[in-house]
């Protein structure tokens, strides 16, 4: 299998020059810092502050990670069989789902180059964790890529991007709502593979798509390919052992890893408590527009889902395996200052981010449609909406 010939987007070089000086405009106190002002440090500060062992992929240790994966999903498969009654399958679903997305941050890892320093391994075994998964490998780390290179632009980026006012408002009623009304939203993950979000065209299955370069059409080939194969064994297990028992084995926890997948990705660029910018034009810079992403705790699945919510410093450096990404933030601290927002303590089970999720897509609608530094703004019939269901 060949491997992708497109590097990661480097944030040597896209960092703007002019973001080396002070610019938070006489901004002194916490309460009335702006996130939105330009930062006092550049990128490579902060990569100097990280301990340079952080940089370093260990293909044996990421690959011990992947064998631990699978051997746990194997074990929750023959402890279902076994045990087969209605009071286990809920908490195997729970766990097969949270392991499917364990598999998929160690595919995402693949993607970025940060799983080792040999692009086919990093290939093979990426096309082995996301097919499995039914994710197109290169269709979505090409497409990562992009969220990458553009995060917190509102025209560039890919990844749970805000719709500008004039898209919105075209919206039907019905749209507004599945894309904005828990739990709807948590579910999209697929829709998003197969059409993207509105105002955007493309699939991540089509080579011909528009997000996909012509020299990278051989890769999403590739990608699809073994998707293809894949779901095209799901059906023959259907008809060996039954639909019914492959969607207690398969088809739940698969609904389970695609909360996970949107939740978390959505928890990363939104939901604050105190509203983070979005850019256009000359205002965006790679650095600004990472710092607007927030690190998250998830409790007792930190450590299952590879330290995902160290996200700040994941956008900023992806290169660092996840291995080194809590040391790697924490060193980071003292260079990030208050552009770095602590997460809120989670307990052994993070349902305080059920909170952090409503309240976002209650208010979090839409931006304006001029304007280099926009916030989301709100849809006040759907908030009424909101309300109305939450009394009812």
């Amino acid at each position: 299998m060949s491997s992708p010939s497109v590097e990661e987007p480097s944030p040597r070089v896209m960092e703007r020059k002019g973001e080396q000086m002070n610019a938070v405009h006489g901004i002194h106190s916490q309460q009335d810092f702006d996130p939105s002002a330009a930062p006092p440090f550049r990128i490579a500060e902060i990569r100097a502050a990280i301990p340079d062992h952080c940089w370093v992929k260990n293909p044996w240790k990421s690959m011990s990670y992947v064998f631990t994966d699978i051997l746990v999903v194997f074990v929750l498969v023959s402890a279902a069989l076994y045990f087969n009654n209605w009071y286990f399958w809920p908490l195997y679903w729970v766990g097969q789902g949270t392991m499917f997305w364990a598999l998929f941050v160690l595919g995402h890892d693949c993607g970025h180059g940060s799983f080792s320093d040999y692009p086919t391994l990093n290939s093979v075994v990426g096309h082995i964790l996301h097919s499995s998964i039914l994710v197109p490998y290169h269709g979505w780390r090409i497409s990562h890529r992009t969220h990458h290179q553009n995060h917190g632009n509102v025209e560039k980026d890919e990844s749970w991007v805000p719709l500008p006012e004039k898209i919105y408002k075209n919206l039907r009623t019905r749209t507004r709502i599945l894309r904005f009304i828990l739990p709807f939203p948590l579910f999209t993950y697929p829709i998003y593979l197969w059409f993207r979000t509105p105002g955007k065209k493309g699939s991540h299955f089509n080579p011909y798509s528009d997000l996909f370069m012509p020299n990278e059409r051989k890769f999403v080939m590739t990608s699809t390919a073994c998707w293809i194969v894949v779901a095209s064994f799901l059906v023959y297990l259907c008809f060996l052992i039954g639909p019914h028992q492959m969607l207690k084995l398969y088809g739940v926890p698969h609904l389970i890893f695609t909360v996970w997948l949107d939740g978390v990705t959505y928890l990363h660029h939104h939901g604050y408590k105190q509203k983070l910018p979005w850019y256009r034009g000359k205002e965006w810079s790679y650095l600004r527009g990472a710092l607007t992403t927030v690190d998250r705790d998830y409790g007792l699945f930190n450590k299952i889902q590879h330290d995902v919510g160290t996200h700040v410093i994941h956008h900023i450096f992806p290169q660092i395996p996840h291995y080194h990404l809590v040391e790697a933030t924490e060193a980071a601290k003292a260079v990030l200052g208050k552009y770095y927002r602590e997460p809120k303590k989670s307990g052994p089970i993070p349902f305080y981010l059920l909170n952090t999720l409503l309240r976002s897509f209650k208010e979090d609608h839409f931006v304006s449609n001029t304007g280099d530094i926009v916030y989301y703004q709100t849809d006040k019939d759907l908030y009424k909406f909101y309300e109305t269901t939450k009394s009812a």
